[in-house]
């Protein structure tokens, strides 16, 4: 085999395992954590210029609950953006969302703001993760959206990713290849971690 083929099967294995652990999870745990970062903010983040836009997630059942965090931003000023898919192979879209406004139902059953909504660019991302390591890199589905989209941005502006996770989804090394884009930090329960990549 590989080293490509090598590391895409330590991928495959890692988000097996930490699928499993976080399908145990229960809705009390989820709860406090979720409570956890929104008490948290970004404020450990250098300020951020008035109106900076913020994207989210809508977040699958079993991913980190980041509606509260969001609500939070909020309240706080932040102009807010979720994802919306725009087909295989391309980068994520960002329309405008405030908490309440009506969604439509995108691939995989994930809520996506309305088409009507403006299309934003994001100045800080938050973005979904099964693993992290202290060096930034993030192991997610697979399908690699947030590394294409990243890479898009970063080619024309600085822009800040910052990971949600539970403390328990850090791991010594995330297996990753030359495509793959690095957090610049990870926001848990415990507190925000920033990356050292």
């Amino acid at each position: 085999m590989s080293e490509t083929s090598d590391i895409l099967e330590a991928k495959k294995a890692l988000r097996a395992r930490i699928k499993a652990w976080r399908a145990g999870l229960g809705a009390d745990v989820q709860t406090h954590a979720a409570a956890a970062v929104a008490n948290q903010g970004l404020d450990f983040l250098a300020p951020q210029p008035k109106g900076s836009v913020v994207s989210g997630f809508a977040p699958l059942p079993d991913e980190f609950r980041v509606w509260p965090l969001l609500r939070r931003l909020n309240g706080e000023g932040f102009r807010l953006a979720l994802p919306v898919m725009q087909g295989k192979g391309n980068p994520l879209l960002f329309r405008a969302w405030t908490p309440g406004d009506a969604m439509d139902s995108g691939v995989w059953g994930i809520a996506e703001p309305r088409a009507d909504k403006a299309a934003l660019e994001p100045d800080i991302l938050i973005v979904p993760l099964l693993a992290f390591d202290r060096r930034g890199w993030r192991l997610g589905y697979g399908g690699g959206f947030y590394d294409r989209t990243l890479k898009g941005l970063r080619a024309h502006k600085a822009v800040v990713a910052v990971g949600l996770a539970h403390d328990e989804q850090e791991v010594d090394a995330v297996p990753h290849l030359d495509y793959d884009q690095r957090l610049d930090w990870v926001l848990t329960r415990s507190g925000p971690i920033r990356c050292t990549g």
